[in-house]
C-alpha cells in the first residue's frame, strides 16, 4: 500500500509531491483524517520560495545532525534521539546533559521521537472517534512528558531553547547560529537567498524543516518491526511471545493494551502502542537526580514545573503522557524521570507496585508526589492489592511480555 507523508507534509506543502515509500503503516483512511487534522498540525509554508519535501526533509535531517546549532557547539538533536536507536538515546544515562557547557543535567528521561506521527492536540477530555461521545478518555495527546506543546514544529523550538538541552537563549541566538554556520548556504538554497533578512520567515522554516523531516516514514514509523510481520500474516510469534501478547492484552491481569494499544484500528492503521492519554502510575522517585537533591521538589507532569496553565488540577499531579512502546526493548532508562533501567524492572513493578511496596519506595508509598495525591494514582489492573499479596502477574508472566515487547523493536528481516 502507497501512502504520503501524513499529517504535516499534507498542510505544509499541498502542492508538493511527495515521495511514496511502500510498507502497510496505514490506510488511504488515515491519510483522509490526517488531512482533515491538517490546519493545527503544521505551519504554512514562509512566504518566498516554496521548497519540496525532499529539500525540505534533507534540511531538516542535516540540522537534526548539526551539533553547532546548540550553545556548547557539541548537542545535536541526534545526540539525544539517536537514530540508531529508534530517536531516543543510546547510552544508560536516566537524563541526558545539555546546556551552554554541555554538562548541565536535565530534570526528564528522553523519550524516543518514533511512532508520534498521529499525536492529537492535547485536550482536557477526549473522545475516542467511535462515534460515543458519552465516555470521556480525559487528559489526552500533546508533546513532551505533560503535553503542554501542540505540534512537532513547537515542540522543535524548545530544546533549541532550553537551558537545560540545546541552550540558545532566545530565536534570534538560533537563528545567528543557523546563518553563521555549516547548513547556512544549504538554508538559502531552500527557502531563497534572502531567507535570513526576514528572521520570522527564517524561524518559520527551520522549524518546518525539522517537522517535515519528522514526518519521514522510513526515519521515524516504519513498521518494521516482528509484530508488524505478524499482524501481516508474514510470521507466527513463537510460544512465549503468544503467551506474553496474551497477558498483555488481559483486562484482567496485565492490561497493558488498555493504554499501549496493540491492535490494528478499525480504519487499517497499525498500532502505536499508546493510547496518547496521561496518567499517573506512582513512579517512584529518582533521588539520583540532581533537581531531586532538594527534598521539596517534585515533578507533577501535568501540574508543573515544567507546564503552568493547569498548575491548579490537582487532580491532574503526577501524569505523564503514555509513551509509545515500540522499540521499548532498547532503551536503558525507563519512565520520565529514568528511574528505571531495565524492561524486566518495569514490568516487575507495574506487577508488585502494591502488593511488595518496599522493593521500589523509600520511606512512604508514591514518594514522588506531595501527601495527599495518592488519590491521583492509577489502580487499574495489574495494579491493586495489599502489601504482602499475591500480584496478578508472576514472574513467568513478566518474563513472557517482556519476550512480547522485544518482537515491538524495528528492524526485523522476515526470512522468505
Amino acid at each position: 500500500m502507497k501512502i504520503i507523508y501524513t499529517v504535516a507534509v499534507a498542510a505544509l506543502l499541498s502542492a508538493c509531491q511527495p515521495s511514496t515509500p511502500e510498507h502497510a503503516a496505514a490506510s488511504s483512511a488515515t491519510a483522509a483524517a490526517a488531512a482533515a487534522d491538517a490546519p493545527r498540525a503544521a505551519y504554512a509554508p514562509p512566504v518566498g520560495r516554496r521548497p519540496t519535501v525532499p529539500e525540505l526533509t534533507a534540511l531538516g535531517r542535516a540540522m537534526f545532525n548539526e551539533p553547532s546549532l546548540s550553545a556548547s557547539g557539541k548537542l545535536a538533536c541526534a545526540s539525544c534521539h539517536s537514530p540508531a536507536n529508534g530517536y531516543s538515546p543510546s547510552n544508560n544515562l536516566a537524563v541526558q546533559l545539555g546546556g551552554p557547557d554541555g554538562r548541565t543535567e536535565g530534570t526528564r528521561a528522553t523519550p524516543s521521537l518514533r511512532y508520534i506521527q498521529n499525536v492529537p492536540a492535547f485536550t482536557e477530555h477526549y473522545h475516542d472517534d467511535d462515534g460515543d461521545d458519552s465516555v470521556d478518555a480525559g487528559p489526552t495527546g500533546g508533546h513532551n512528558w505533560d503535553g503542554r506543546t501542540q505540534t512537532a514544529h513547537e515542540q522543535a523550538l524548545g530544546p533549541l531553547q532550553s537551558a537545560r538541552e540545546m541552550g540558545n537563549k532566545d530565536e534570534a541566538a538560533v537563528l545567528a547560529r543557523l546563518k553563521d554556520g555549516a547548513l547556512a548556504p544549504q538554508f538559502r538554497k531552500v527557502f531563497g537567498d534572502d531567507i535570513f533578512s526576514r528572521p520570522n520567515a527564517a524561524l518559520q522554516g527551520a522549524l518546518m524543516a525539522l517537522e517535515v523531516f519528522q514526518e519521514s516514514p522510513t526515519d521515524f514509523y516504519p513498521y518494521t518491526s516482528k509484530y508488524d510481520a505478524y499482524l501481516r500474516k508474514q510470521v507466527t510469534l513463537s510460544p512465549q511471545e503468544q503467551r506474553g501478547l496474551r497477558v498483555f492484552n488481559d483486562e484482567t491481569r496485565g492490561n497493558c493494551a488498555s493504554c499501549h494499544i496493540s491492535q490494528i484500528s478499525p480504519g487499517g492503521v497499525f498500532p502505536q502502542f499508546t493510547d496518547y492519554g496521561l496518567i499517573n502510575i506512582g513512579v517512584p522517585r529518582n533521588r539520583k537526580l540532581a533537581v531531586n537533591a532538594d527534598p521539596a521538589y517534585y515533578d507533577l507532569g501535568l501540574c508543573g514545573p515544567d507546564r503552568t496553565d493547569l498548575k491548579d488540577h490537582k487532580e491532574y499531579c503526577g501524569a505523564f503522557k503514555t509513551p509509545s512502546l515500540r522499540n521499548v526493548a532498547t532503551r536503558k532508562a525507563y519512565f520520565h524521570n529514568g528511574s528505571f533501567s531495565s524492561l524486566e524492572q518495569v514490568v516487575r513493578f507495574y506487577a508488585t507496585r502494591d502488593t511488595a511496596p518496599k522493593k521500589w519506595y523509600q520511606g512512604r508509598k508514591f514518594d514522588d508526589q506531595p501527601e495527599g495525591m495518592d488519590g491521583n494514582v492509577n489502580m487499574e489492573a495489574p495494579f491493586g492489592g495489599k502489601a504482602g499479596g499475591k500480584p496478578l502477574l508472576n514472574e513467568g508472566d513478566i518474563a513472557d511480555i517482556v519476550a512480547f515487547l522485544k518482537t515491538l523493536n524495528d528492524g526485523y528481516q522476515v526470512k522468505n
